[in-house]
């Protein structure tokens, strides 16, 4: 994996920065037609893990881009919990992302493009730690549209 810094000090910059990377990892999903989310994790300016929808690839359910991220950078860090991290992904997290994003205590959540009918927060917005920080709303356009052409192309 590689490990990219980032030096830009604009905090904005950073997330738009970050965000373009996880939308990187949400085409390779498109390209494999798998639903087109996207996700890294990143610590002290490095990607430390990636990860895209995959769940038709496995045949498995949980298989979701932010399950695949977590995974990618405990690996890298050689545990489990992710306080000093920020998990990047195009679409705000199902309820399932969400909890597991409670386990690995992750300190900071920054999504795309709201998930209305699936998302998190409709259902209940304690299901984050206590100490995550929520942010939304990042490159949310881009985001969005890879899924509405994505859906447009299956109906």
């Amino acid at each position: 994996m590689s490990f990219y810094n980032f030096e830009n000090t604009d905090p904005e910059e950073e997330d738009i920065h970050y965000m373009k990377l996880a939308l990187e990892e949400a085409k390779k999903a498109l390209a494999e037609d798998e639903i087109p989310i996207g996700a890294i994790v990143v610590s002290k300016n490095r990607i430390i893990g990636r990860g895209y929808n995959l769940t038709e690839r496995f045949n498995d359910v949980t298989a979701h881009a932010e399950m695949q991220a977590f995974t990618s950078a405990a690996q890298t860090i050689g545990g489990k919990y992710l306080r000093d991290c920020t998990l990047y992904v195009t679409i705000e997290p199902c309820v399932m992302c969400a909890g597991a994003s409670y386990w690995t205590q992750i300190g900071r959540i920054v999504y795309g493009a709201r998930e209305e009918k699936r998302g998190f927060i409709s259902k209940n917005t304690n299901l984050l730690h206590p100490k995550t920080i929520l942010k939304g709303g990042i490159m949310a356009e881009e985001c969005a549209a890879l899924m509405k052409n994505f859906f447009a192309k299956k109906r």
